[in-house]
């Protein structure tokens, strides 16, 4: 016969103290901590770290673990429980790990507009070429933009360079950082003149970021700032597009390059037309916006065809999306990207040939950069290269005192004795050891609008611009009689700048913050198509779920 098995005896636990009652428990089998959490449940839920137990004037402890019965406690045994209070030093460091936080963020921020602030500004006012990149404005063409005055042409750089950098944050989810960026860049905007920027799209491409941040960060407190800046997107779109984005459409050959910013903005505006009870408004951009979203869906076997011709998936895609899945029309668009590539790296292998002659000329009194347009028309009516350099360098590119000293035939003497003796000398300290120095250039362009650009012919017609930068580093090599002759001009110019040179010791330029500029310069893509490339899978689920709030309200 099978005996019954016998279960553990039971103890009874006094309680008193932050709870008061009676548990039933196995000494052999309970543990402290079971004790502990036990009390604490029953004291409110509080966590169980704030319970402090003690029987027989022993404090309980958790470590090393033991039973009930290993610490001493007996049937009938009591045990005092009380509070302490919540971890005052888990929360003062989890606040100054905040504030910290904070900190570093804010200094982040101001060392951001810091570095495109110096950015814009050496590469605008002809400075010395510090750095192995350089920035332009371009259109989509790829042609050089200079419009408006210096101070305009630095604030849009600046407000290119932020944008872009926001951009990034985009893409990587950090909607939160990329709200406070494109904040920076829509002031950097405002310091332009508001006529030169109403040319281009960049702007209501910058109203439309803020939004989406918005949105995605389900700001609701923003939502009638929403509406206005959707509405500002809006008026600006069909200034610097066209209505019905016509003329856009012509500048583009007839694509569809802007449809995925459409889909977007009418998402935005049905969700702040719902939001404010407007439901018809709201039922009216939805649907456009999903009807145009359907039209962005490629078909597979598109993609496969232009794939099996060598291109990359997801070039191959986002043609098809510009092009209306039209295959011929998408390798057209194809080859052509494959040819302004192709031209852009050869425009920066002769800005990195450029930048390094003009190290090689060496810096003007006023720390500038001999003016290589000047240059070359000084070569261009007789000149001899250095001679002409020289005769800007020290005359701070002054084309016309230049000239009257290269045709004055004394000082034209005394200047090839100069570049004569440095070179001699440079010669003779490079006899002791030579050394070379490397030095990588890339040329990071940001597109604006070139009233001018071929194809348009409305001086108010802006071509969809977009940021744009390339990347394509090379390193090469100066002899050491090159550098030595740029020293030695620095040199020879303390007679000429003096009052410079006092100037600049009593109040010294700041320090380069090289690691946020080369950031800025890196995240430049190249791409003139980049802003119009848009992943719309999550406008697409926004779309569906907001279009289903309005059939529930209307079966409601």
């Amino acid at each position: 016969m099978a005996s019954d098995e016998v279960s553990p005896p039971s103890a009874r636990i006094r309680v008193v103290g932050a709870w008061a009652g009676v548990l039933e428990v196995e000494l052999g089998a309970w543990t402290v901590p079971m004790l502990r959490a036990e009390v604490a449940r029953r004291a409110g839920g509080v966590e169980p770290d704030r319970v402090n137990l003690i029987s027989g004037g022993r404090v309980l402890r958790d470590d090393p673990p033991a039973s009930l019965q290993q610490a001493g406690l007996k049937s009938n045994a009591k045990v005092l429980s009380s509070l302490t209070c919540p971890d005052r030093a888990k929360a003062i460091a989890s606040q100054a790990a905040a504030a910290a936080a904070e900190e570093e963020h804010a200094s982040r921020l101001t060392r951001l507009w810091d570095a495109a602030k110096a950015l814009s500004q050496r590469h605008t006012d002809g400075s010395f070429p510090e750095e192995d990149f350089n920035v332009d404005l371009e259109d989509q063409s790829g042609q050089k933009v200079m419009f408006g005055s210096v101070d305009d042409i630095k604030a849009l750089k600046m407000a290119l360079m932020l944008h872009q950098n926001a951009k990034t944050f985009i893409k990587r989810d950090m909607h939160k950082d990329a709200l406070d960026v494109l904040m920076m860049a829509e002031e950097a905007f405002s310091l332009c003149d508001p006529k030169l920027i109403e040319r281009v799209d960049n702007v209501p491409m910058l109203q439309l970021d803020i939004v989406w941040c918005y949105f995605v960060l389900r700001d609701v407190s923003c939502l009638e700032l929403a509406g206005a800046r959707l509405a500002k997107a809006r008026s600006g779109f069909e200034r610097s597009h066209g209505k019905d984005s016509e003329r856009f459409r012509l500048l583009q050959a007839g694509r569809h390059a802007d449809l995925a910013i459409y889909v977007r903005l009418e998402l935005l505006e049905g969700v702040v037309a719902y939001h404010n009870g407007r439901t018809e408004k709201a039922r009216e951009s939805l649907n456009s916006a999903q009807a145009k979203y359907m039209q962005l869906q490629v078909p597979d076997e598109a993609i496969s065809i232009l794939m099996g011709m060598g291109y990359g998936a997801r070039a191959a895609k986002r043609a098809l999306k510009m092009t209306g899945y039209d295959i011929q029309s998408s390798v057209d668009l194809l080859c052509e990207e494959r040819e302004k590539k192709i031209r852009r790296i050869q425009e920066d292998q002769e800005m990195q040939e450029e930048i390094l002659e003009q190290r090689k000329y060496g810096k003007t009194p006023m720390k500038k950069a001999v003016d290589m347009k000047k240059l070359k028309f000084l070569v261009t009516i007789g000149f001899e290269k250095k001679l002409a350099a020289e005769a800007l360098r020290i005359n701070e590119n002054d084309a016309d005192k230049a000239l009257d000293l290269l045709t004055d035939p004394e000082k034209n003497c005394i200047l090839q004795n100069k570049i004569l003796s440095r070179a001699m000398r440079s010669s003779r300290g490079s006899g002791a050891g030579s050394s070379s120095s490397g030095a990588a250039a890339a040329t990071a362009a940001s597109e604006v609008n070139n009233p001018q650009a071929p194809g348009n012919t409305s001086t108010n017609a802006p071509d969809g611009s977009s940021m744009e930068g390339s990347n394509v580093l090379s390193v090469m090599n100066e002899d050491a009689v090159n550098n030595g002759e740029a020293a030695n001009n620095d040199e020879e110019d303390m007679d000429v700048g003096a009052a410079e040179g006092d100037e600049e010791e009593a109040n010294p330029p700041p320090a380069r913050d090289e690691v946020m500029e080369n950031e800025l310069a890196n995240e430049l893509t190249g791409d003139v198509l980049d802003d119009y490339d848009i992943d719309v899978s999550n406008e697409g689920q926004a779309i569906a779920e907001y279009l289903s709030l309005l059939e529930s309200a209307v079966k409601s």
